[in-house]
């Protein structure tokens, strides 16, 4: 499929009330600032519900309802509004967010028919380098882009120096309550400094793995939820016997993609060295006392699950080991972010993975993140509820993004993988057994 897209118009845009003076300098935490200065994505896809005659006026409508809504919700979350002044300061001085409208040549249903990764850059604000260039280093960007049949995708790329999934959410959630009219948005808790003081002695540093790959590419996998049934079944006996419960849908899932990346990665060298998969988890509810769901900024740390020999990749060792590792992390890791011990704690563990990777070069690593239950799905800005929504990783090799498909039943997950791995990855028999590649939206 070819796409042509036109840039519309572009625009800064600002707090609707401005920051006191006495909220102007926000300081990071800790958290924050480890966290690397990359840009994430979201891209919504809504239906038209008008006529022919008036898409123009309606897409209009659209985007001024966005950019009024945006320059409210700004005010709420002012830091967002503002420009980096070091590695762990943000001057709050409201430069403001930018936004961009875009059209292109093409009908929404004609690209969700079998949705192209290689043309998502027409839908993204942060793809286009004269809008880079004029964004000023805008921590929150906006594109809004119309399709011929009044369709339109709504694109933010959000700085995660400042927000993870669970404050992406909470953006969602105030920023569409506010194109309704609501009174009383959803507010963020703004914690920086106050959860965890930053290191002044970091630069801008990193505490992800990057593992890149020379070319590496991004496929999408739809497991429906009878398939999920079916991989849930064929490791309960097993699961139960050593867990005393049952396995979740994004452990055997995740399990799965896993034990076929690894079983490719073979197939490709030759050999299986020890292999890790690093998995998200969101502390807020895990620590005590727990933060709140409205806690802005990066709460997420990684909790590791080691197999170390092929009989480690069965399926149910897999889930086994997951659920393990996970319990561990909740029994001892999470709570090490609290109190006056947190800095020595995070940096000890930082130290200790680093030592790790160092000592074990040959490991191959996978990085997983899910958004499973996440109710992004109910993102309404005043037009109905998205027919899609992805996000797209340019960054990184060796990831898995986990999300519910818009039934919410079953999963999509969006993995990226060296060229060569990713061409025997699509066609594994095992996992074709439970997993769609890349089916219609529109079915």
């Amino acid at each position: 499929m070819e796409i042509k897209s036109e840039i519309v118009s572009r625009q800064t845009i600002k707090p609707s009330n401005p920051t006191p003076p006495h909220l102007k300098t926000f300081k990071l935490s800790l958290l924050d600032q480890l966290t690397p200065g990359v840009h994430g994505n979201m891209t919504f896809f809504y239906p038209s519900n008008n006529t022919i005659d008036s898409i123009a006026e309606d897409f209009s409508d659209k985007s001024k309802l966005l950019q009024e809504s945006i320059s409210k919700t700004l005010s709420l979350f002012y830091p967002l509004g503002g420009r980096f002044k070091d590695a762990a300061t943000i001057d709050c001085n409201d430069e403001g967010t930018f936004f961009v409208e875009s059209k292109v040549n093409i009908q929404l249903s004609e690209f969700l028919n079998r949705p192209d990764f290689n043309l998502m850059d027409h839908f993204l604000p942060t793809t286009d380098h004269k809008t880079t260039e004029l964004s000023n280093g805008a921590m929150f960007l906006v594109r809004i882009t119309s399709f011929t049949c009044g369709g339109v995708a709504v694109s933010l790329s959000l700085t995660h120096k400042l927000a993870d999934m669970s404050a992406l959410l909470a953006l969602l959630q105030s920023w569409s309550s506010i194109c309704h009219g609501l009174s009383y948005p959803v507010t963020p808790d703004l914690m920086g400094e106050k959860f965890l003081a930053p290191n002044d002695q970091l630069s801008a540093m990193s505490s992800s793995v990057n593992i890149d790959a020379e070319k590496f590419v991004m496929r999408r996998f739809v497991f429906g939820e009878s398939k999920i049934a079916e991989l849930k079944a064929k490791v309960d006996q097993e699961f139960r016997e050593v867990m005393q419960s049952h396995p979740s849908r994004v452990e055997v899932v995740l399990a799965l993609i896993w034990k076929c990346a690894v079983a490719n990665k073979k197939q490709k060298t030759g050999s299986v060295g020890p292999t890790a998969l690093f998995q998200a988890v969101n502390l807020r509810t895990r620590m005590s006392p727990p933060l709140p769901d409205t806690a802005f900024g990066n709460f997420i740390w990684p909790f590791m699950v080691l197999a170390k020999e092929e009989k480690d990749l069965e399926l149910h060792e897999l889930v086994i080991q997951m659920r393990k590792s996970f319990n561990e992390f909740n029994n001892t890791t999470a709570n090490m972010f609290r109190g006056e011990g947190a800095p020595l704690a995070v940096m000890g563990a930082l130290k200790e993975r680093g030592e790790f990777f160092r000592n074990n070069r040959e490991m191959t690593v996978y990085k997983c993140s899910s958004w499973c239950r996440f109710p992004l799905y109910d993102t309404d800005f005043g037009w109905g509820k998205p027919l899609w929504l992805v996000s797209i990783n340019k960054m990184v090799s060796n990831t898995i993004a986990l999300a519910d498909t818009r039934s919410g039943d079953g999963i999509e997950a969006l993995l990226t993988l060296d060229e060569e791995e990713m061409a025997l990855f699509e066609q594994n028999e095992e996992l074709l057994k439970y997993a769609t590649l890349n089916p219609s939206i529109n079915a």
